[in-house]
């Protein structure tokens, strides 16, 4: 699979690019991105070491810890999202994990409730989590959990060490006995080679079945992480990722993430054209600055692209 995966992601662009953009018409609306929003509900403070992120408490970043955000405040958050074309409601919590039982646990669930009657996805990334309390997201109404991967099992533990790859796997395993649909993907620019963000593409491709959606981030280096020195992604090689994503896992939603604020209009037209059909949207990614909503709602009109329709049943909303 890797020697395949090296065999697309290494020939000339504009043939890779031909064949990206053939298995995105066979599979998806051409002109539909799904519009997603990200909401922080719990930010700073988090106990693990992943370099590249400014919410760990071991890194001078300069986030606050902040308490879990009330009920009120998600729910106007997640009103504004519908109101403004969002059709999957995203929320992170910087967390190792969950604790069943726990009241910041059962205060997520409440939130989750209210959310998912709104009609969109409501997706949520909470680290680590047991079998059990994959199925009390599942019951709460969670369509979908982000757990990413970020790059190779061989490059990981250079990345963090307060947890191994295997964990992220079991979480995931836990998500799909649940029955939630899973989200998951990487990070470029994390010092990798080429083979490792292959690798990553490979085991997820092993996954059964395969992610729902899958997010490619291109790494903003956030000043007091151990990885703010990082040169920005090449855009060939964000465009290349993307359309060999888009031909290794068809049927997934390929999602723009992180870094799109650096990209200029013609680099991101160049990443739909190569199969993304979804973006984070909105003025933030949990810490991160991204491209004003109207900015996007500019752009996709210019380009012909259409955000993809609200589900008229959520029940709906994980098979799509």
């Amino acid at each position: 699979m890797l020697s395949r995966l090296r065999s697309l992601h290494d020939q000339p662009l504009f043939d890779l690019l031909a064949q990206a953009r053939a298995t995105h018409r066979e599979h998806w609306p051409e002109q539909e991105v799904q519009l997603c929003t990200l909401l922080s509900i719990k930010t700073g403070g988090c106990s693990e070491d992943c370099s590249y992120c400014a919410q760990s408490a071991r890194h001078d970043a300069g986030v606050r810890a902040a308490r879990l955000m009330e009920r009120d405040e998600v729910m106007a958050a997640a009103e504004r999202a519908r109101a403004n074309g969002s059709t999957r409601f995203c929320m992170g919590a910087a967390w190792k994990g969950v604790r069943e039982g726990d009241r910041r646990f059962e205060q997520v669930l409440d939130i989750v409730r209210d959310v998912s009657s709104l009609g969109m996805e409501v997706c949520v990334t909470l680290g680590q989590l047991t079998p059990g309390a994959a199925r009390q997201l599942k019951e709460a109404g969670v369509t979908a959990y982000n757990h990413n991967l970020d790059t190779s099992p061989e490059y990981y533990p250079e990345i963090v060490s307060t947890h191994t790859y295997q964990d992220r796997l079991d979480t995931i395993q836990a998500v799909q006995q649940a029955g939630m649909s899973v989200c998951c993907g990487g990070i470029l620019g994390l010092g990798e080679s080429v083979d490792d963000r292959l690798r990553m593409l490979e085991v997820l491709c092993s996954f059964d079945p395969p992610p729902e959606s899958v997010p490619i981030n291109a790494l903003m280096a956030m000043p007091g992480t151990p990885l703010e020195g990082q040169a920005p992604v090449d855009v060939f090689e964000l465009v290349r990722m993307i359309a060999v994503t888009r031909i290794a896992l068809p049927r997934a939603k390929v999602r723009l993430s992180a870094g799109r604020l650096r990209l200029s209009r013609e680099a991101q037209a160049l990443c739909f054209f190569a199969g993304a059909n979804s973006i984070f949207y909105g003025d933030k990614l949990l810490t991160a600055q991204n491209p004003a909503a109207a900015a996007d709602q500019s752009l996709l009109a210019e380009l012909g692209l259409r955000p993809q329709a609200p589900f008229a049943d959520p029940a709906l909303a994980a098979a799509r």
